[in-house]
């Protein structure tokens, strides 16, 4: 049994604040009830909406440790025309309340955002995860073929040791007591402070965020840490993601991934200080029909930083299925890898 599959007492799961998600334009949003879980889903969605290639797909987006289904908005207003997109809070972030378990491995995760595709019955899907989300959905689609139509991976949290030292701070999380000495540590910071430190973390460039949006990410930085679970969803998680590092054999992330039979983009910021670049070209032979896009201004989030390259890559990704499809070619097993790097760097 893998050893991130725990179950473990956690902090009591208290009520999400009333105040709803700030939803963008077009976006809407709504809590799925699931026994032992609550989720909530953002969607970008309209009636009867029809892409270039008739009726829209359905696309699932997975944020990374400590974001929520917001940073996705950027990007699903970009494929707006293409995929019909939805992105959840996993549990215990954003507006997700915990799970009833306590339970936040990457296993935990992945079985939630299943249990959501089967509930709401949207498989196959296009399916995108960052980070932590990233390590979720290769899980997803390594288990769950049926349900994963293409994967979108933005710098995905899979193995690396050792990781690059700006990323140490990130796992010391997971070690007992340093947390609760960091929380004394900042107790004083404002939650503009925090936000500064998180964008110059996440960000290859911290000054492509306006004004507006520093603002309303502190408040909602701010709102976060105000919840009583707020740090003990970090912990686990953080906890979850070490474990599934140190995972051998069939459990291993990198043997996942060689399971994955979905048509697979990876994204890769030349600047991101949370996972390295250098994981690419290792990503890129792992999976079996891969294309690696690298963006060299881009840090950790790029579907936030530059969501018209992704969205443009991913449609390269579906205009290349077409084609195969016409071809008769849908169900070939030959390896596909990719670089879009001069395509982004033309940009």
């Amino acid at each position: 049994m893998a050893s991130t599959d725990y179950s473990q007492a956690a902090a009591p799961p208290a009520a999400v604040p009333p105040a709803g998600p700030v939803l963008a334009a077009g976006e809407t949003s709504r809590t799925v009830r699931l026994p032992g879980l609550g989720l909530l889903v953002r969607s970008r969605t309209h009636s009867g909406a029809r892409g270039r290639d008739g009726d829209l797909e359905p696309a699932m987006f997975v944020h990374g440790l400590g974001g929520s289904s917001q940073n996705w908005s950027a990007l699903m207003a970009s494929l707006a025309d293409t995929v019909e997109g939805h992105a959840l809070d996993l549990p215990g972030f954003g507006h997700s309340p915990p799970p009833d378990d306590g339970n936040y491995s990457v296993a935990a995760h992945a079985r939630a955002v299943v249990r959501l595709l089967e509930a709401e019955d949207r498989g196959p899907v296009h399916l995108f995860g960052n980070s932590l989300g990233g390590a979720v959905a290769v899980k997803v689609a390594a288990a769950r073929p049926d349900l994963v139509r293409t994967l979108t991976l933005v710098s995905p949290a899979l193995p690396e040791l050792p990781p690059q030292r700006s990323a140490l701070p990130t796992a010391l999380a997971s070690v007992p007591g340093l947390p609760a000495l960091y929380v004394r540590a900042t107790r004083d910071w404002p939650p503009e402070r925090r936000t500064e430190a998180l964008l110059a973390l996440c960000y290859g460039d911290p000054a492509v965020v306006g004004e507006a949006e520093r603002g309303a990410a502190a408040a909602e930085y701010q709102r976060r840490i105000d919840l009583p679970y707020f740090w003990d969803v970090m912990v686990r998680s953080t906890r979850g993601i070490v474990n599934a590092y140190t995972l051998g054999g069939q459990h291993s992330l990198w043997r996942q991934a060689e399971r994955v039979l979905a048509p697979t983009l990876l994204v890769y910021g030349v600047r991101d200080k949370l996972v390295s670049v250098r994981m690419a070209r290792r990503a890129s032979r792992a999976f079996r029909d891969s294309r690696l896009l690298t963006i060299p201004d881009s840090g950790h989030v790029a579907m936030m930083e530059h969501p018209y390259l992704v969205a443009r890559a991913f449609r390269d990704l579906r205009d290349e299925i077409a084609a195969r499809a016409r071809a008769g070619a849908a169900g070939s097993t030959v390896s596909a890898t990719t670089d879009m790097s001069a395509a982004a760097s033309g940009s």
